[in-house]
């Protein structure tokens, strides 16, 4: 794909949603901390419906410290692979209060230090919280950008570091919530929606559904 398609991909993107972000609920940078280390392998409205019940109780680190693994499992158990996120939370918030004065760094390395979180996670809260122009690849980005042409790669990192490169620069801060968006919704792994796609004339996807 050229750089010109690429440029009216994001163009249409934005003129169809201006404002993009997050689907997930959360009113801080911890709780969109707590609320992505949730949604590992899990949907963003099994979480917002748990975090929505975890966060009228304890919503900063250092009232989910004191909730414990044992306490914090209850609002959480509904969520996949409760136990380990569960200890997950509870060690993050510690470190955050012991390094962090219990505020959310707003440095990678500081934040792919916390247990649990990953170069994605932390690549979520650096552009949704505070606003940076990077690209966390999950599997809807993953999928999006090998299918269109838009920026193959073998695996998730050599496809995020090709993103950083191809996508214009007025557009990176928005593009994570645009890609995803459009791999869940539109350009689904299963039976992706090509006839209701704004980018269809675009796209380099040889099986394209009518």
């Amino acid at each position: 794909m050229n750089a010109q398609k690429r440029r009216e991909m994001f163009l249409r993107w934005q003129a169809d949603n201006p404002k993009p972000t997050t689907e997930l609920h959360y009113t801080s940078p911890f709780e969109l901390l707590i609320a992505v280390m949730l949604s590992a392998q899990a949907t963003d409205k099994s979480v917002n419906l748990a975090t929505a019940k975890l966060f009228k109780v304890a919503n900063t680190p250092a009232q989910i410290a004191a909730l414990g693994e044992a306490g914090i499992i209850p609002y959480i158990q509904t969520i996949g692979l409760f136990r380990s996120k569960a200890k997950h939370v509870i060690a993050t918030c510690e470190l955050l209060l012991r390094q962090h004065t219990g505020e959310v760094p707003a440095e990678r390395a500081a934040l792919e230090a916390l247990p649990g979180v990953g170069r994605k996670t932390a690549n979520v809260i650096l552009n949704t919280a505070f606003g940076q122009p990077t690209i966390a690849v999950d599997t809807h980005i993953f999928r999006v950008s090998n299918r269109t042409g838009l920026a193959p790669g073998k695996t998730v990192l050599a496809v995020e570091q090709k993103l950083l490169k191809v996508v214009p620069a007025e557009f990176k801060v928005d593009a994570h919530h645009w890609l995803i968006l459009h791999g869940r919704y539109v350009c689904q792994a299963r039976k992706p929606r090509c006839a209701e796609c704004m980018m269809q004339d675009l796209c380099d996807y040889r099986f394209k559904t009518s």
